[in-house]
C-alpha cells in the first residue's frame, strides 16, 4: 500500500501599507489567515467553480479602541467561520485586474511571483487608495477623530462570489491610519502559499 503524503502547505501572509509619493510606511507587518475560507477558495479555484478567487480588499475603523490617556487596544482579527467579517467595514476596493468594475487594473492589480526551484508561490495584491478616494474623506490628515470612517484600523482579502458578498480570506488589525484628500495610501499584500517542508516566511 502506498503511503500518504503528508507534507502538507502553509499560507501566510504580510502587508506594507505606505504613501507611494513621499516614501512614508505606515504599516510592516503579517496578517491573520482564515484557513476555513481559504480552504474553500483554494478548492472553487482549482475547481474552476467561477468563485472563490482573491476578489477584492475591505478596509474598516473597527479593530482598536483608544483609551482618554492614548493607549491602544487591539482586538483579535476574525479568523473563524465561514461568515468571519471585518469589525466596522467602512471602505471595499476591487483589486482583480481582471474585472471590468476595476476601472485602474494598473494599480489595483493580482500577480502571481515564482521562483523556478523553490516550494512556494506569492500571490501579490496591490491596492492604491487614491487622492480623490474615499468619497467625503476629510482634507488634511490631522482628525482628532479615531473613529472617522476612514481612519483605517483593519483591512482583509475577500474572494469572489456569485452570490453576495465574499468570503474574508485574510484580516489585519493595526494601528489606526487615516486617508485623507492630502495623501495617497498603496497597500503591497503578499499571500504566500507554500509546502510544509523547508519553510520560507515572506520578507
Amino acid at each position: 500500500m502506498q503511503g500518504k503524503d503528508l507534507s502538507g502547505i502553509h499560507i501566510e501572509g504580510h502587508i506594507k501599507i505606505h504613501d507611494p509619493k513621499s516614501g512614508e510606511v505606515f504599516i510592516n507587518k503579517r496578517n491573520a489567515i482564515h484557513y476555513e475560507n481559504m480552504s474553500i477558495s483554494l478548492a472553487e479555484s482549482i475547481a474552476n467553480a467561477g468563485q472563490g478567487f482573491i476578489y477584492e480588499m475591505s478596509f474598516g475603523n473597527g479593530g482598536t479602541t483608544i483609551d482618554p490617556t492614548g493607549i491602544i487596544t487591539y482586538l483579535t482579527p476574525n479568523s473563524t467561520g465561514t461568515n468571519a467579517s471585518l469589525y466596522n467595514e467602512t471602505y471595499t476596493k476591487v483589486v482583480d485586474d481582471r474585472a471590468v468594475v476595476n476601472l485602474d487594473p494598473t494599480r489595483n492589480k493580482i500577480e502571481t511571483r515564482h521562483v523556478t526551484g523553490t516550494n512556494y508561490t506569492d500571490v501579490f495584491i496591490t491596492c492604491l487608495l487614491d487622492y480623490g478616494e474615499p468619497a467625503s474623506q476629510e482634507a488634511f490628515d490631522n482628525t482628532n477623530n479615531n473613529e472617522s470612517a476612514y481612519v483605517f484600523d483593519e483591512l482583509g482579502l475577500r474572494a469572489y462570489s456569485t452570490t453576495g458578498t465574499g468570503r474574508l480570506l485574510t484580516h489585519v488589525i493595526f494601528h489606526p491610519v487615516q486617508k485623507s484628500l492630502n495623501r495617497l495610501i498603496q497597500v503591497d499584500y503578499t499571500v504566500r502559499i507554500q509546502s510544509l517542508t523547508g519553510l520560507s516566511e515572506v520578507a
